[in-house]
C-alpha cells in the first residue's frame, strides 16, 4: 500500500526516504583528499578493529575515485553497507598490532552547493508516515532521545502549531537563543539529552537536539555527519536534515549559522542597518535549506549497527569507529583544548580545483539572501 500526501495543486506525492535531494545544485568543487588515521591500540591488544566510512555519491556529491592502504601492517579491508541507513564502511582488522597503525584513504570527490529555496506554503503535513520512515522517527537510546522532558519543552516553545517548516524554524530559533557552542562540554555523539541538560556542546549536540524536537513535531529527521574540506583541528562536522514533502530531505546547519550570526554582531565595521540585513540573510539562508560545497557527507543517521557488528550500536561515526579486543577506543576531539592524549588521530589534506570560501565565515556569501546582488 502506498502512502501519499496531497499537494495544494492536488498532485499526489509519494513518500520515500530514498527520494533524491531536490535542491538546486550550484558552484561545484572537486577535492583531491588525502585522509589518514593513526590508531594506537592498548599494549598487547589481540585484535584492533577499525571502521572507516566511505563517502556516498548522490545528487549533492560524487565520489570519483577511492584508494585505501595501511601502514605498517598490510591489511585488506572488507567493504560493506550497514542495513539500516545504507552507510558504507571499510572495515580493517589488525591482528596483534605492534604500535600505531595508519589507515590512508586517498580519494577525489566533487561537491555541490545545494539550495532548496523552501516555501512554507508548499510544505505538506503528513498524518501517517510509511513504515520506511520509522528509523527517522524513533525514540533512540543513545543519540536522538525524545522523552517526556522534550515534549514538555516543545509545548513551551510552540504553544500553537503553524506548519512543518514554521514549527521547525521555531525550534531552531530557540536553540540559537539558548545554546552555546562548546567543544569542552560536548557529547561527541549527537546527544539530544546532553543538549537539553547542558544547552551547550558542539554541532552534534545542536543537531541531535533539533532532530529530537523535529520527530516530536511529526517530522522524520536525521543527523548527517561529514567532513569540512579545509584545514581545521577536527575535520568532522554534522548537519540536521528533515524530510519535508514535496522537497524531501532538506539540510539545515544550526550551529554554523549561529556562529556566523555572532561574527556579524561582533563586526564593528558594519552599520546597524547592514548588520540587521546580514543577520536576516543568515537566518533566511538557514530556513530556506542550504548545504555548502566546502563539506561532503560520510554517514547519515544515528544509533545503528555496523557491518561487521561492533560490540554495540554506534550513536554516530564522526571520522572512524575503533575497538581493541571488543572495547571501544575513546572518541577524541582535537578541537578540545583540554585534551592532550588521543587513542587515534586524523591527518588530512584537501586540494580544491579552485579557490573556495567558507560560507559560514564569508559575509559576501549572503548576498543572494540579503537582496544585494
Amino acid at each position: 500500500m502506498g502512502f501519499v500526501v496531497v499537494s495544494r495543486a492536488d498532485e499526489p506525492l509519494s513518500l520515500d526516504p530514498q527520494q533524491p535531494y531536490s535542491a538546486e545544485r550550484l558552484n561545484p568543487v572537486t577535492y583531491d583528499v588525502e585522509f589518514l588515521v593513526t590508531v594506537t591500540a592498548p599494549y598487547k591488544t589481540k585484535k584492533l578493529s577499525v571502521w572507516l566510512p566511505i563517502p556516498p555519491s548522490d545528487h549533492g556529491q560524487e565520489l570519483q575515485s577511492s584508494e585505501l592502504s595501511t601502514f605498517p601492517d598490510a591489511v585488506k579491508p572488507q567493504i560493506a553497507d550497514e542495513p539500516l541507513f545504507g552507510n558504507r564502511f571499510a572495515y580493517f582488522e589488525f591482528a596483534n598490532p605492534q604500535g600505531a597503525q595508519v589507515i590512508r584513504h586517498k580519494f577525489r570527490i566533487r561537491s555541490w552547493e545545494l539550495r532548496w529555496q523552501l516555501d512554507s506554503a508548499r510544505v505538506q503535513s503528513v498524518k501517517q508516515w510509511p513504515k520506511s520512515f520509522a528509523p527517522y522517527q524513533r525514540n533512540e537510546s543513545q543519540a536522538v532521545v525524545t522523552d517526556a522532558r522534550f515534549k514538555k519543552l516543545l509545548t513551551e516553545i510552540l504553544p500553537q502549531r503553524r506548519g512543518p517548516l514554521q514549527d521547525l524554524d521555531s525550534v531552531m530559533t530557540w536553540v540559537d537563543g539558548h545554546f552555546a557552542y562548546d567543544h569542552v562540554k560536548a557529547s561527541l555523539k549527537a546527544s539530544s539529552v546532553h543538549g537539553l541538560e547542558q544547552q551547550r556542546g558542539h554541532c552534534s549536540d545542536y543537531h541531535g537536539f533539533c532532530a529530537a524536537m523535529g520527530r516530536l513535531l511529526g517530522q522524520p529527521t536525521r543527523v548527517t555527519y561529514g567532513i569540512n574540506a579545509f584545514p581545521k583541528n577536527s575535520p568532522s562536522h554534522c548537519k540536521l536534515e528533515a524530510f519535508m514533502p514535496p522537497y524531501g530531505w532538506v539540510s539545515f546547519d544550526v550551529s554554523e549559522t549561529q556562529k556566523l550570526s555572532q561574527l556579524i554582531r561582533s563586526n564593528q565595521e558594519l552599520s546597524d542597518s547592514r548588520r540587521a540585513e546580514l543577520l536576516s540573510a543568515a537566518r533566511q539562508r538557514l530556513v530556506s535549506g542550504f548545504r555548502d560545497n566546502t563539506w561532503f557527507v560520510q554517514t547519515r543517521g544515528t544509533d545503528y549497527d555496523l557491518v561487521p557488528k561492533a560490540s554495540a550500536r554506534v550513536p554516530v561515526v564522526r571520522t572512524i569507529y575503533a575497538e581493541a579486543d571488543g572495547q571501544p577506543l575513546p572518541e577524541p576531539d582535537p578541537a578540545n583544548s583540554d585534551q592532550a592524549t588521543f587513542s587515534w588521530m586524523t591527518a588530512h589534506r584537501f586540494e580544491p580545483d579552485h579557490v573556495v570560501k567558507y560560507p559560514f565565515s564569508d559575509l559576501d556569501s549572503l548576498r543572494d539572501w540579503s537582496g544585494r546582488k
